[in-house]
């Protein structure tokens, strides 16, 4: 007479059951990676791209870390690799090229003005090989380069605007990197913008030659708030968080450029000038992978298609949440910078706005002075 053994029967339909779930398991997974690698073409997971950054690198806060993000996004959501090269000194921009160029990247970039003429002379040397430059015109531009640039001066004019409308001294300042025809642009812009609100407002400008160098930055800052200035703004890059500095120290107030730094020092950044670099470096990456490369053109970002503009003046903003998210400020940062937004800005948003308006549909012409010139009597 044979005896079964229910319970060792039960344990072997149980392990049954949980190896069909997990095999169950295994199967949607595997059907699930199937989806995403599939929605990834394969263009872009063979796409490399290599960026060299300019002068002042990754940290600046600003204009490199703005194109390191479109990287960043691009990997993420497009599937491409990327490799970046920071190099000392602008002497080694075409070392720096030329090392992505040789070893066959599907994209090159390089970020700044002070790389122009570094890139197109790779450019020529590579006729094969597609390359971005971010911030200068180029004359003549070839097939193989594609040159991104923004309406400085329009953003600038809403920083300028909202400069006078803070400033109580009727004092306000410009802090520039470097003397030369592209920041002219953002000068130009923020005083336009200033003197739209107040013909008679103060304007002091004053370059660092630097883009890396926060000491000096604070030290023209300083002057500026001891001639008077209760507004500062600055495009230089790495120098402008000396600006910041100055401002917290001497309870005065700053805005910031190209990315949102609004969290630098907390409630003394009033707003930010934004340079959507990092949407410009993604399209490009995503124009390659998709075949409708601009090469040979000068593309330009403006107010009207979002590619520069002015932060919110009543709302924090995600970058600034970020910032609280990962310590780099606190709750109590949070908090004086919703205080600020509420007592400072948030009641100039409305006139801003309407100004931001005017420029798009032609009311207010804005003057370029990267094309026009510096006036001499500045």
């Amino acid at each position: 007479m044979q005896f079964t053994n229910f319970g060792t029967i039960k344990k072997i339909y149980e392990g049954v059951i949980i190896l069909k779930k997990v095999l169950s398991l295994a199967i949607v997974f595997a059907f699930v990676m199937m989806v995403v690698f599939a929605a990834v073409p394969a263009a872009a997971q063979d796409t490399r791209v290599g960026i060299v950054l300019s002068t002042g690198g990754l940290g600046d806060l600003s204009f490199n870390d703005a194109a390191y993000r479109g990287l960043q996004r691009a990997e993420e959501e497009l599937g491409i690799s990327f490799d970046y090269i920071e190099p000392a000194d602008p002497s080694e921009d075409q070392t720096a090229l030329r090392r992505f160029a040789s070893r066959g990247y599907d994209l090159v970039i390089g970020v700044g003005f002070q790389m122009a003429d570094s890139l197109q002379t790779v450019a020529g040397e590579y006729p094969e090989t597609k390359f971005a430059h971010v911030d200068q015109y180029i004359e003549d531009i070839p097939e193989n380069i594609v040159s991104l640039n923004f309406a400085e001066w329009e953003g600038s004019f809403l920083a300028g605007a909202l400069a006078a409308l803070t400033s109580e001294s009727g004092n306000v300042g410009f802090v520039g990197g470097v003397d030369f025809s592209l920041i002219h642009r953002f000068e130009g812009g923020f005083y336009q913008g200033a003197r739209y609100i107040n013909p008679d407002i103060e304007i002091q400008s004053r370059y660092a030659d630097d883009f890396g160098d926060p000491a000096r930055g604070r030290e023209i800052a300083l002057g500026m708030i001891d001639d008077g200035a209760d507004v500062i703004y600055h495009a230089a890059g790495g120098t402008g968080s000396g600006v910041f500095q100055a401002a917290e120290e001497e309870d005065i107030y700053a805005i910031g450029v190209d990315s949102n730094q609004n969290y630098v020092a907390p409630g003394y950044v009033i707003a930010s000038m934004l340079k959507k670099v990092d949407n410009a470096v993604f399209d490009t990456v995503e124009s390659v992978i998709e075949g409708n490369y601009q090469g040979g053109n000068n593309l330009y970002f403006t107010l009207s298609d979002g590619g520069v503009d002015l932060t919110s003046l009543t709302e924090v903003g995600q970058p600034v949440l970020d910032a609280v998210d990962n310590g780099t400020i606190t709750e109590a940062d949070l908090e004086a910078i919703k205080e600020m937004k509420e007592t400072v800005t948030a009641p100039h948003a409305e006139r801003i706005a309407e100004i931001k308006e005017m420029i798009i549909n032609g009311e207010i012409e804005v003057e370029n002075w990267g094309e026009t010139g510096r006036p001499d009597n500045l």
